[in-house]
Protein backbone atom coordinates (compact mmCIF):
# COMPACT_ATOMS: atom_id res chain seq x y z
CA UNK A 1 0.00 0.00 0.00
CA UNK A 2 1.39 3.37 -0.99
CA UNK A 3 -0.02 6.85 -0.67
CA UNK A 4 0.26 9.08 -3.69
CA UNK A 5 -0.97 12.61 -4.32
CA UNK A 6 -3.94 13.73 -2.24
CA UNK A 7 -5.83 10.96 -0.53
CA UNK A 8 -5.24 8.33 -3.22
CA UNK A 9 -3.99 4.99 -1.91
CA UNK A 10 -2.64 2.37 -4.32
CA UNK A 11 -3.33 -1.15 -3.09
CA UNK A 12 -1.39 -3.65 -5.19
CA UNK A 13 -1.47 -6.82 -3.08
CA UNK A 14 -3.84 -8.76 -0.86
CA UNK A 15 -1.37 -8.24 2.00
CA UNK A 16 -1.81 -4.47 1.62
CA UNK A 17 -5.57 -4.86 1.52
CA UNK A 18 -5.76 -7.09 4.58
CA UNK A 19 -3.31 -5.00 6.60
CA UNK A 20 -5.22 -1.80 5.91
CA UNK A 21 -8.52 -3.30 7.00
CA UNK A 22 -7.02 -4.92 10.08
CA UNK A 23 -5.66 -1.52 11.14
CA UNK A 24 -9.21 -0.25 11.41
CA UNK A 25 -10.03 1.30 8.04
CA UNK A 26 -13.77 1.81 7.64
CA UNK A 27 -13.81 3.41 4.21
CA UNK A 28 -12.14 2.57 0.89
CA UNK A 29 -12.66 6.06 -0.50
CA UNK A 30 -9.63 7.02 -2.58
CA UNK A 31 -8.36 3.45 -2.82
CA UNK A 32 -7.11 2.14 -6.18
CA UNK A 33 -7.10 -1.63 -6.01
CA UNK A 34 -5.22 -3.18 -8.92
CA UNK A 35 -5.35 -6.76 -10.21
CA UNK A 36 -6.35 -8.27 -6.87
CA UNK A 37 -8.17 -11.56 -6.44
CA UNK A 38 -10.91 -10.43 -4.05
CA UNK A 39 -13.15 -13.41 -4.70
CA UNK A 40 -12.67 -14.56 -1.08
CA UNK A 41 -12.99 -11.07 0.42
CA UNK A 42 -16.73 -10.54 0.08
CA UNK A 43 -17.31 -10.31 3.82
CA UNK A 44 -14.49 -7.78 4.18
CA UNK A 45 -15.92 -5.61 1.39
CA UNK A 46 -19.30 -5.60 3.05
CA UNK A 47 -17.80 -4.45 6.34
CA UNK A 48 -16.62 -1.08 4.99
CA UNK A 49 -17.82 1.89 2.96
CA UNK A 50 -16.75 1.37 -0.66
CA UNK A 51 -17.97 4.62 -2.23
CA UNK A 52 -15.08 6.34 -4.02
CA UNK A 53 -13.03 3.15 -4.42
CA UNK A 54 -11.63 2.18 -7.83
CA UNK A 55 -11.33 -1.54 -8.64
CA UNK A 56 -8.98 -2.01 -11.61
CA UNK A 57 -8.97 -5.48 -13.12
CA UNK A 58 -9.85 -7.14 -9.81
CA UNK A 59 -11.52 -10.52 -9.53
CA UNK A 60 -14.82 -10.29 -7.63
CA UNK A 61 -17.71 -12.64 -7.07
CA UNK A 62 -20.69 -11.50 -9.14
CA UNK A 63 -22.74 -10.55 -6.10
CA UNK A 64 -19.76 -8.72 -4.56
CA UNK A 65 -19.27 -6.74 -7.75
CA UNK A 66 -22.95 -5.79 -7.78
CA UNK A 67 -22.67 -4.80 -4.11
CA UNK A 68 -19.70 -2.43 -4.53
CA UNK A 69 -21.09 -0.89 -7.71
CA UNK A 70 -24.41 -0.23 -6.03
CA UNK A 71 -22.66 1.57 -3.19
CA UNK A 72 -20.62 3.97 -5.28
CA UNK A 73 -17.44 2.11 -6.21
CA UNK A 74 -16.16 2.08 -9.79
CA UNK A 75 -15.19 -1.28 -11.28
CA UNK A 76 -13.02 -1.50 -14.40
CA UNK A 77 -12.90 -5.07 -15.68
CA UNK A 78 -9.98 -6.58 -17.57
CA UNK A 79 -9.91 -5.93 -21.32
CA UNK A 80 -10.97 -9.09 -23.21
CA UNK A 81 -8.32 -11.02 -25.16
CA UNK A 82 -5.44 -8.82 -23.98
CA UNK A 83 -2.25 -10.81 -23.23
CA UNK A 84 -1.03 -8.13 -20.81
CA UNK A 85 -2.26 -7.29 -17.34
CA UNK A 86 -3.68 -3.85 -18.06
CA UNK A 87 -3.50 -2.91 -14.37
CA UNK A 88 -0.09 -4.43 -13.68
CA UNK A 89 1.38 -3.32 -10.36
CA UNK A 90 5.09 -3.99 -10.98
CA UNK A 91 7.75 -3.63 -13.63
CA UNK A 92 8.76 -6.64 -15.69
CA UNK A 93 11.75 -8.89 -15.10
CA UNK A 94 13.81 -10.64 -17.79
CA UNK A 95 12.44 -14.01 -16.65
CA UNK A 96 8.87 -12.81 -17.20
CA UNK A 97 9.51 -11.51 -20.69
CA UNK A 98 11.57 -14.56 -21.67
CA UNK A 99 9.31 -17.24 -20.21
CA UNK A 100 9.90 -19.76 -23.01
CA UNK A 101 13.07 -21.26 -24.48
CA UNK A 102 11.75 -20.52 -27.97
CA UNK A 103 11.58 -16.73 -28.25
CA UNK A 104 8.67 -16.93 -30.70
CA UNK A 105 6.62 -18.49 -27.88
CA UNK A 106 7.75 -16.09 -25.16
CA UNK A 107 5.55 -13.53 -23.46
CA UNK A 108 7.51 -10.72 -25.08
CA UNK A 109 6.97 -12.08 -28.59
CA UNK A 110 3.32 -12.96 -27.96
CA UNK A 111 2.56 -9.41 -26.82
CA UNK A 112 4.29 -7.90 -29.84
CA UNK A 113 2.39 -10.20 -32.20
CA UNK A 114 -0.88 -9.23 -30.51
CA UNK A 115 -0.09 -5.51 -30.74
CA UNK A 116 0.58 -5.86 -34.46
CA UNK A 117 -2.64 -7.79 -34.96
CA UNK A 118 -5.01 -5.46 -33.09
CA UNK A 119 -3.48 -2.24 -34.41
CA UNK A 120 -5.70 0.72 -33.51
CA UNK A 121 -8.63 -1.53 -32.61
CA UNK A 122 -10.76 -0.01 -29.84
CA UNK A 123 -10.28 -2.69 -27.18
CA UNK A 124 -6.63 -3.16 -28.13
CA UNK A 125 -5.87 0.55 -27.94
CA UNK A 126 -7.64 0.72 -24.57
CA UNK A 127 -5.62 -2.19 -23.21
CA UNK A 128 -2.36 -0.64 -24.38
CA UNK A 129 -3.18 2.75 -22.84
CA UNK A 130 -4.24 1.26 -19.52
CA UNK A 131 -1.15 -0.95 -19.46
CA UNK A 132 1.22 1.95 -20.15
CA UNK A 133 -0.44 4.04 -17.45
CA UNK A 134 0.03 1.23 -14.93
CA UNK A 135 3.67 0.72 -15.94
CA UNK A 136 4.21 4.45 -15.48
CA UNK A 137 2.86 4.26 -11.93
CA UNK A 138 5.02 1.22 -11.18
CA UNK A 139 8.05 3.03 -12.55
CA UNK A 140 7.40 6.00 -10.25
CA UNK A 141 7.52 3.66 -7.28
CA UNK A 142 10.63 1.84 -8.50
CA UNK A 143 12.70 4.99 -8.99
CA UNK A 144 11.64 6.54 -5.66
CA UNK A 145 14.77 7.14 -3.58
CA UNK A 146 17.14 6.36 -6.45
CA UNK A 147 19.24 8.81 -8.44
CA UNK A 148 19.28 7.76 -12.07
CA UNK A 149 21.84 8.38 -14.76
CA UNK A 150 20.84 7.59 -18.33
CA UNK A 151 22.90 6.21 -21.18
CA UNK A 152 21.83 6.34 -24.81
CA UNK A 153 23.54 4.99 -27.88
CA UNK A 154 23.25 2.89 -31.00
CA UNK A 155 21.27 -0.34 -31.03
CA UNK A 156 23.65 -1.91 -33.53
CA UNK A 157 26.77 -2.08 -31.30
CA UNK A 158 27.84 -5.72 -31.69
CA UNK A 159 28.88 -8.00 -28.86
CA UNK A 160 32.60 -8.55 -29.22
CA UNK A 161 33.12 -5.07 -30.67
CA UNK A 162 35.05 -2.19 -29.13
CA UNK A 163 31.96 -0.02 -28.82
CA UNK A 164 30.09 -2.74 -26.94
CA UNK A 165 33.01 -3.25 -24.54
CA UNK A 166 33.18 0.50 -23.93
CA UNK A 167 29.48 0.52 -23.07
CA UNK A 168 29.93 -2.31 -20.58
CA UNK A 169 32.81 -0.53 -18.86
CA UNK A 170 30.80 2.69 -18.72
CA UNK A 171 27.78 0.95 -17.19
CA UNK A 172 29.92 -0.66 -14.51
CA UNK A 173 31.58 2.65 -13.59
CA UNK A 174 28.35 4.63 -13.50
CA UNK A 175 26.65 2.04 -11.31
CA UNK A 176 29.16 2.66 -8.52
CA UNK A 177 27.41 5.97 -7.78
CA UNK A 178 24.01 5.88 -9.49
CA UNK A 179 21.26 3.65 -10.76
CA UNK A 180 21.77 3.21 -14.49
CA UNK A 181 18.88 3.54 -16.96
CA UNK A 182 18.86 2.75 -20.68
CA UNK A 183 16.36 2.24 -23.47
CA UNK A 184 16.46 -1.45 -22.59
CA UNK A 185 17.21 -2.78 -26.04
CA UNK A 186 20.19 -4.48 -27.70
CA UNK A 187 23.52 -2.94 -28.73
CA UNK A 188 24.92 -0.15 -26.58
CA UNK A 189 21.88 -0.33 -24.31
CA UNK A 190 22.51 -3.98 -23.51
CA UNK A 191 26.22 -3.32 -23.00
CA UNK A 192 25.52 -0.60 -20.43
CA UNK A 193 22.95 -2.71 -18.57
CA UNK A 194 25.47 -5.57 -18.59
CA UNK A 195 28.13 -3.37 -17.01
CA UNK A 196 25.68 -2.17 -14.37
CA UNK A 197 24.60 -5.75 -13.69
CA UNK A 198 28.24 -6.64 -12.97
CA UNK A 199 28.92 -3.54 -10.84
CA UNK A 200 29.62 -5.61 -7.71
CA UNK A 201 31.88 -8.05 -9.53
CA UNK A 202 35.57 -7.64 -10.35
CA UNK A 203 36.60 -6.05 -13.67
CA UNK A 204 37.60 -9.54 -14.82
CA UNK A 205 33.91 -10.51 -14.70
CA UNK A 206 33.17 -8.03 -17.47
CA UNK A 207 35.86 -9.59 -19.66
CA UNK A 208 34.50 -13.06 -19.01
CA UNK A 209 30.95 -11.96 -19.77
CA UNK A 210 32.06 -10.33 -23.01
CA UNK A 211 33.73 -13.59 -24.11
CA UNK A 212 30.54 -15.55 -23.47
CA UNK A 213 28.34 -13.03 -25.25
CA UNK A 214 30.63 -12.85 -28.29
CA UNK A 215 29.41 -16.33 -29.26
CA UNK A 216 26.15 -14.67 -30.35
CA UNK A 217 27.20 -11.20 -31.55
CA UNK A 218 23.72 -9.92 -32.45
CA UNK A 219 20.06 -10.91 -32.21
CA UNK A 220 20.08 -11.64 -35.93
CA UNK A 221 20.00 -14.28 -37.29
CA UNK A 222 18.93 -16.02 -34.04
CA UNK A 223 17.22 -14.26 -31.14
CA UNK A 224 17.23 -17.59 -29.29
CA UNK A 225 21.03 -17.83 -29.40
CA UNK A 226 21.35 -14.17 -28.43
CA UNK A 227 19.08 -14.60 -25.41
CA UNK A 228 20.66 -17.91 -24.41
CA UNK A 229 24.12 -16.28 -24.25
CA UNK A 230 22.76 -13.51 -22.02
CA UNK A 231 21.17 -15.94 -19.59
CA UNK A 232 24.42 -17.94 -19.53
CA UNK A 233 26.14 -14.81 -18.21
CA UNK A 234 23.38 -14.34 -15.64
CA UNK A 235 23.94 -17.93 -14.46
CA UNK A 236 27.69 -17.31 -14.14
CA UNK A 237 27.01 -14.16 -12.10
CA UNK A 238 23.61 -14.65 -10.43
CA UNK A 239 23.78 -11.71 -8.02
CA UNK A 240 23.63 -8.80 -10.41
CA UNK A 241 23.11 -5.22 -9.33
CA UNK A 242 19.96 -3.27 -10.17
CA UNK A 243 19.53 -1.24 -13.32
CA UNK A 244 16.60 -0.10 -15.41
CA UNK A 245 15.59 -0.73 -19.01
CA UNK A 246 12.76 1.14 -20.76
CA UNK A 247 12.09 -0.59 -24.09
CA UNK A 248 8.97 -0.51 -26.25
CA UNK A 249 6.85 -2.95 -28.21
CA UNK A 250 6.73 -0.24 -30.89
CA UNK A 251 10.14 -1.64 -31.84
CA UNK A 252 9.12 -5.19 -31.02
CA UNK A 253 11.42 -6.65 -33.66
CA UNK A 254 14.27 -5.65 -31.33
CA UNK A 255 14.18 -7.85 -28.21
CA UNK A 256 14.79 -6.33 -24.77
CA UNK A 257 18.10 -7.09 -23.14
CA UNK A 258 18.22 -9.48 -20.19
CA UNK A 259 20.60 -7.48 -17.97
CA UNK A 260 18.24 -4.77 -16.71
CA UNK A 261 16.84 -6.03 -13.41
CA UNK A 262 13.68 -3.95 -13.87
CA UNK A 263 12.06 -3.45 -17.26
CA UNK A 264 9.43 -0.78 -17.87
CA UNK A 265 8.17 -1.90 -21.26
CA UNK A 266 5.67 0.40 -22.94
CA UNK A 267 3.55 0.17 -26.08
CA UNK A 268 3.77 3.88 -26.87
CA UNK A 269 7.26 4.89 -27.93
CA UNK A 270 6.73 8.64 -27.53
CA UNK A 271 5.63 8.14 -23.93
CA UNK A 272 8.59 5.88 -23.25
CA UNK A 273 11.13 8.33 -24.70
CA UNK A 274 9.74 11.26 -22.72
CA UNK A 275 9.79 9.28 -19.49
CA UNK A 276 13.36 8.09 -20.00
CA UNK A 277 14.60 11.65 -20.44
CA UNK A 278 12.56 12.92 -17.50
CA UNK A 279 13.67 10.43 -14.86
CA UNK A 280 17.44 10.74 -15.39
CA UNK A 281 17.99 13.51 -12.84
CA UNK A 282 21.75 12.86 -12.66
CA UNK A 283 22.16 13.42 -16.39
CA UNK A 284 22.63 11.44 -19.58
CA UNK A 285 25.67 10.06 -21.39
CA UNK A 286 25.36 9.75 -25.17
CA UNK A 287 27.46 7.06 -26.81
CA UNK A 288 27.88 6.97 -30.60
CA UNK A 289 24.62 6.33 -32.40
CA UNK A 290 22.67 7.52 -35.42
CA UNK A 291 19.10 8.73 -35.98
CA UNK A 292 17.55 7.74 -32.66
CA UNK A 293 20.50 8.88 -30.58
CA UNK A 294 20.74 12.23 -32.38
CA UNK A 295 17.04 12.77 -31.78
CA UNK A 296 17.49 11.98 -28.09
CA UNK A 297 20.39 14.43 -27.78
CA UNK A 298 18.24 17.29 -28.95
CA UNK A 299 15.15 16.19 -27.03
CA UNK A 300 17.29 16.38 -23.90
CA UNK A 301 18.87 19.62 -25.07
CA UNK A 302 15.43 21.18 -25.47
CA UNK A 303 14.52 20.31 -21.89
CA UNK A 304 17.79 21.77 -20.60
CA UNK A 305 17.56 24.83 -22.84
CA UNK A 306 14.42 26.01 -21.06
CA UNK A 307 15.42 24.80 -17.60
CA UNK A 308 16.77 26.97 -14.81
CA UNK A 309 20.00 26.16 -12.98
CA UNK A 310 18.24 24.06 -10.35
CA UNK A 311 16.76 21.64 -12.87
CA UNK A 312 19.49 21.40 -15.50
CA UNK A 313 21.00 17.91 -15.86
CA UNK A 314 24.45 17.11 -17.31
CA UNK A 315 24.80 15.99 -20.92
CA UNK A 316 27.98 14.16 -21.89
CA UNK A 317 28.73 13.16 -25.47
CA UNK A 318 31.39 10.47 -25.88
CA UNK A 319 33.57 10.55 -29.00
CA UNK A 320 35.03 13.87 -30.14
CA UNK A 321 35.63 12.80 -33.74
CA UNK A 322 32.26 11.11 -33.96
CA UNK A 323 30.17 14.02 -32.62
CA UNK A 324 32.11 16.79 -34.38
CA UNK A 325 32.70 15.21 -37.81
CA UNK A 326 30.80 11.95 -38.41
CA UNK A 327 27.53 13.26 -36.95
CA UNK A 328 28.30 16.87 -35.93
CA UNK A 329 25.77 17.22 -33.14
CA UNK A 330 28.29 18.85 -30.81
CA UNK A 331 28.71 22.21 -32.62
CA UNK A 332 24.95 22.78 -32.62
CA UNK A 333 24.55 21.60 -29.02
CA UNK A 334 27.37 23.89 -27.91
CA UNK A 335 25.79 26.82 -29.75
CA UNK A 336 22.41 26.15 -28.15
CA UNK A 337 23.96 26.03 -24.69
CA UNK A 338 25.83 29.30 -25.02
CA UNK A 339 24.61 31.80 -22.44
CA UNK A 340 22.05 29.41 -20.97
CA UNK A 341 21.96 27.72 -17.57
CA UNK A 342 22.88 24.47 -19.31
CA UNK A 343 26.20 25.76 -20.68
CA UNK A 344 28.49 24.49 -17.88
CA UNK A 345 26.71 21.12 -17.89
CA UNK A 346 27.28 20.18 -21.54
CA UNK A 347 30.44 18.18 -22.23
CA UNK A 348 32.28 16.43 -25.04
CA UNK A 349 34.83 13.76 -24.07
CA UNK A 350 36.79 11.04 -25.81
CA UNK A 351 36.57 8.16 -23.37
CA UNK A 352 33.95 6.45 -21.23
CA UNK A 353 36.28 6.91 -18.27
CA UNK A 354 36.08 10.68 -18.72
CA UNK A 355 32.29 10.47 -18.98
CA UNK A 356 32.00 8.43 -15.79
CA UNK A 357 34.27 10.86 -13.96
CA UNK A 358 32.11 13.84 -14.94
CA UNK A 359 28.96 12.06 -13.81
CA UNK A 360 30.56 11.12 -10.50
CA UNK A 361 31.28 14.81 -9.91
CA UNK A 362 27.75 15.82 -10.94
CA UNK A 363 29.03 18.31 -13.51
Amino acid sequence: MRRTRGQVINVDSLQDFDRRLSSGARSLSGWRLRSLDLSARGRALRSVEVAGALFLGCRLQDDDEDFVRARGAVVFPTVPDSPVDTYRAALYTPDELYDAADYAQSFDARVYAWSQRVGADGDGALAESLHDHSIGLSLERWIHGRRLVGVMGGHDAVRGGVGYADGARLGRMLAQNHTVATGGGPGAMEAVNLGAYLARESPDAVDEALRVLARAPAFRPSIDDWVKAAFSVRELFPHGADSLGIPTWHYGHEPPNAFASAIAKFFRNAQREAILLEICQAGIVFLPGVGGTVQEIFQDACENYYADESSTAPMVLVGKEYWTRTYPAWPLLKALARGRAMQPHVHLVDTVEDAAALMAQGL
